[in-house]
């Protein structure tokens, strides 16, 4: 099964390039983030075209998140991250497909810090460590993907000096990331990738692209029985150099339909 993650920064403005991956690539799921629509403006009837079933929570202007199920429709376990009823933002959805939880998330910016907007990313942190607790501990594989809008380590960000005061790389964003590593998820790229340069957003501005000045903030967390089955993961680099493009890659792993082998010492 391969599952992905993809910010698509407005669906209806992407949706040539959305619908083009999905066809050049065929992910088994997908979870989408800043949909920008409304719950009535998702473009269901193109991804139903597309040959995906959809389950979606839209919001007008800003977010939004969406997860998609190629030949099926996500059967809908959660909608709205829990610990907060007053909070109206469209930021979580979970669903169960062909035995694998998969939640799709998008985390708060946090811009600027100090203030309101950092705080309320502290604390919906707060929520996901508390929800995530529950899920890691699951005797079926749960996938935790979405943006994170956090850079784990020095590794996931170019030029770490330029962004110590930013919100996706305070102390504090980078501290929740690791409780969550430490409840038992595996932060999957990074397993199977230790040590390299990878990125998942690269800036409009200054020509970042080009010059690989990129950001790892696309992550997908997996609960122990998801890891066993962990078997390749990546990022389909190619597509944010596409024409109108989102400022994120599609980030994705493929998981097994058995526990991985692990080779003898």
């Amino acid at each position: 099964m391969r599952i992905a993650t993809y910010n698509v920064n407005g669906v209806n403005g992407r949706l040539p390039v959305l619908l083009r991956w999905l066809a050049e690539e065929a992910p088994d799921v997908v979870c989408l983030q800043e949909l920008k629509a409304p719950q009535d403006r998702f473009p269901e009837q193109a991804i139903t075209d597309a040959g995906y079933g959809a389950i979606w929570q839209g919001q007008k202007s800003w977010n939004g998140v969406a997860i998609l199920a190629r030949g099926q429709v996500p059967e809908e376990t959660r909608r709205g991250l829990p610990g907060d009823p007053d909070d109206i933002q469209s930021r979580y959805i979970e669903a169960a497909i062909d035995g694998v939880l998969v939640a799709g998330l998008y985390l708060p910016n946090g811009n600027p810090k100090p203030g309101p907007k950092f705080d309320y990313k502290l604390a919906w942190i707060e929520r996901l460590i508390d929800h995530a607790a529950t899920l890691a501990t699951l005797d079926a594989p749960v996938v935790l993907a979405g943006d994170y809008n956090i850079m784990p380590t020095d590794l996931d960000v170019y030029k770490p000096e330029r962004w110590l005061d930013d919100a996706l790389f305070a102390p504090e964003a980078r501290a929740g990331f690791a409780r969550l590593i430490d409840q038992g998820w595996v932060d999957a790229l990074r397993a199977l990738h230790p040590g390299e340069t990878i990125y998942t957003f690269w800036d409009y501005f200054r020509r970042a692209f080009d010059r690989d000045a990129g950001l790892r903030i696309d992550h997908l967390l997996l609960n122990p029985p998801a890891a066993v089955r962990l078997e390749t993961a990546g990022v389909d680099r190619a597509v944010r150099g596409w024409e109108k493009s989102s400022d994120h890659a599609p980030t994705w792993i493929t998981l097994g339909t058995r526990p991985k082998r692990r080779r003898r010492a």
